[in-house]
């Protein structure tokens, strides 16, 4: 039986843990690797929140004790022509976006796939917790095996051509084993947190760093029955389902005709652009954060090609489980999926990505929410 074949490969090594084994374990399996930094952002990284100096330093002692090359790569025009400024656009439309998807189609599976090409690389490989398999000639997406940090919902947009050089290491391993591994050979960071949020805003206010970008004009907060209950600070600032920061805690609404009774939590339902109003209900499951259907656009699927209608699953956001659904497309051809239960706060700009068990289809943005 001969041996897997061996690779020249790059790998994105970010300062994190999983990235740190990733490269560890391609060596061990024999791999020429090469490291590469990718610093993505520049606006304002010398402040307290989001300096990736010390991700850099992270890194490079990685490579060391590893004795691996690393090269520091720099992005951030990219990122912000091809990631930031469609992130900006789709905020200051009313939409929420994820910019984490665009990131992985755009930056670390185009800029630096290119990068790593010219490098002379084979292949390249990050810290993702998914897998590639290839079936006749065909590679799919497959979930990683540790449900609690399976990434293939952020990858839904490799093509095929992306696909074929990617590799996924830790995929096939839960969190705890790459822990344990990366303790085990002595890694300078394998007890370093994870890192949380979008890779550009690090840990920062998320409405103090948006204030920078997007003009903002204030405007009412009302009920379901058009009664103004405060003022928001700009319809930008708030996506569909938040709870926090809403500045109405106290208000009751005893005579709410349906949803949760007086003392259950505000949350945002809706955003009316044209009067620049939030809508705001009460209660986790009020009917108006409830949507049986959905309309996704920009639609992007792993094979190449659309999947037949049908019985499928679906996310319409990352931390949720798969929830059964129809799948269809309209007239235009945008896809449509028709959910028995319906979905808690589905929100325009994020993405609903179709899954076939384990194996990630692929998908598309949201447009809008239907109500049946």
């Amino acid at each position: 039986m001969s041996s897997p074949k061996k690779h020249r490969v790059v790998v994105g090594l970010s300062g994190g843990v999983d990235s740190a084994v990733t490269a560890h374990l391609l060596k061990e399996q024999g791999h020429e690797v090469i490291a590469i930094f990718m610093k993505n952002w520049e606006d304002d990284d010398d402040d307290e929140y989001c300096s990736t100096r010390q991700d850099f330093l992270d890194a490079a002692s990685v490579a060391d004790v590893l004795g691996i090359e690393i090269e520091h790569v720099n992005f951030a025009a990219e990122y912000k022509d091809r990631v930031f400024e469609s992130f900006l656009s789709e905020y200051q439309a009313g939409r929420t976006p994820n910019p984490d998807v665009l990131c992985n189609a755009e930056i670390k599976f185009k800029a630096f796939l290119d990068h790593a090409m010219r490098l002379g690389a084979e292949k390249i490989a990050t810290g993702h917790y998914a897998r590639v398999r290839e079936v006749d000639g065909e590679f799919q997406l497959l979930k990683g095996l540790d449900p609690l940090k399976d990434q293939s919902y952020f990858l839904h947009r490799l093509t095929q051509a992306q696909m074929s050089k990617a590799m996924f290491p830790v995929g096939h391993l839960p969190k705890t084993e790459v822990r344990r591994i990366a303790a085990e050979i002595g890694l300078p960071n394998a007890k370093k947190k994870d890192s949380t949020g979008i890779c550009f805003i690090g840990e920062r206010p998320f409405r103090e760093f948006l204030n920078k970008y997007l003009s903002h004009q204030p405007g009412p907060i009302k009920d379901e029955r058009g009664r103004k209950l405060g003022q928001h600070v700009g319809l930008s600032f708030y996506t569909l389902g938040q709870r926090q920061g809403l500045g109405i805690g106290g208000v009751k609404d005893k005579g709410a005709p349906r949803g949760g009774g007086e003392h259950e939590p505000w949350f945002v339902a809706a955003k009316d652009i044209p009067s620049n109003t939030l809508i705001v209900v009460q209660g986790h499951d009020h009917p108006l954060l409830q949507s049986p259907a959905l309309v996704a656009d920009d639609l992007s699927w792993i094979a190449g090609h659309a999947p037949a209608t049908g019985t499928a699953a679906a996310k319409t956001r990352y931390r949720q489980a798969d929830a059964p659904c129809r799948v269809g497309f309209d007239a235009s051809g945008r896809l449509t999926l028709r959910f028995p239960d319906p979905q808690w706060a589905v929100t325009p700009g994020q993405s609903a990505v179709v899954y076939d068990g384990d194996v990630c289809l692929g998908g598309g943005v949201i447009a809008q929410a239907l109500a049946e």
